[in-house]
């Protein structure tokens, strides 16, 4: 039987990112599960590759040891930067430069980054009334310095994707049509979250076809309306809403991939689908929903 979503196998590769087995914004939703028991259980169900989480080791090839071992390999590092915030650029740019040195090691090409000036989503606070709106100034900072270290990424063969997230500047379609047309196309991609964009109140599928050609990275994320709707009445934080179950993996949720997916091999996409839920792992055992996302995946593309 034909699968539904037609796109060329040698140009996609599939990840996963280990916030099923533990969460990296909040190392209280965590049930002890070690990096060798994540990462073994990646590659059980399928996948070939992986972000990077805390309990990774330091040492690059003790890493790379344990990854080639199991056949997969780095998909990215995320990058934190606060180029809207007062006298960081400096330390934006050094953490950069170590993600960059990290992912040529790792014989990797994407680097994923947000804008974490005045975000709000690792606080305990209403994650929708209190983010952060940029002004003027600082969204010419922000285009300018995505612009620098996505001309830095490009020199060295990198590809940079600004990731749009719940609880930042850059959170919603409005917000990402503003960063994509503020920046060069050559210099940023985008990081297409179909999780955030949904919690954030718009269309996976509508950003996707706004703006594929610039897609590089994808994360796929699938979500829960019914706790996207108590989160907005209660005013929930971020953190209430993971542990309420907002995100979940692809096909358990409620968005439907197939077009979106689709959008993306009609405009030649190339690069990671990475399988991400952020889920507390206490509720969903993360082996259980690795396999589940992945044979949704298998469905849906044949592979």
């Amino acid at each position: 039987m034909t699968a539904p979503v037609q796109i060329d196998r040698s140009k996609v590769k599939l990840g996963v990112t280990p916030t099923l087995w533990w969460n990296d914004d909040f190392p209280n939703i965590d049930i002890g599960v070690t990096f060798e028991q994540c990462v073994s259980e990646m590659a059980l169900a399928g996948f070939e590759g992986c972000s990077v989480g805390h309990k990774y080791p330091k040492d690059i090839a003790v890493l790379r040891a344990a990854l080639e071992l199991r056949g997969l390999r780095v998909s990215e590092p995320w990058t934190s930067t606060y180029f809207t915030a007062h006298d960081m650029e400096d330390v934006t740019l050094a953490t950069f430069a170590s993600s960059l040195e990290f992912i040529k090691a790792m014989g990797g090409t994407d680097l994923v980054v947000a804008e974490f000036g005045g975000a709000v989503h690792p606080l305990p606070t209403a994650v929708f009334a209190n983010r952060p709106l940029f002004d003027n100034r600082q969204w010419e900072a922000l285009c300018a310095g995505m612009n620098k270290i996505g001309g830095i990424a490009k020199s060295e063969g990198m590809r940079l994707c600004y990731h749009h997230h719940m609880g930042t500047g850059v959170m919603t379609l409005a917000d990402t049509d503003r960063l994509m047309a503020g920046t060069d196309p050559e210099l940023v991609h985008l990081c297409l979250d179909t999780g955030h964009i949904a919690f954030a109140g718009d269309d996976p599928l509508e950003l996707t076809k706004a703006h594929a050609t610039r897609i590089g990275h994808v994360h796929l994320k699938d979500v829960r309306p019914e706790i996207i709707a108590e989160v907005r009445e209660q005013h929930l934080s971020f953190q209430d809403a993971i542990k309420a179950g907002v995100f979940t993996v692809p096909g358990d949720g409620s968005i439907d991939f197939v077009p979106i997916l689709r959008t993306l091999a009609e405009n030649g996409f190339e690069g990671w689908l990475v399988v991400e839920a952020e889920q507390d792992p206490a509720k969903a055992l993360p082996l259980d929903y690795a396999f589940r996302a992945r044979r949704y995946l298998r469905e849906i593309l044949g592979f």
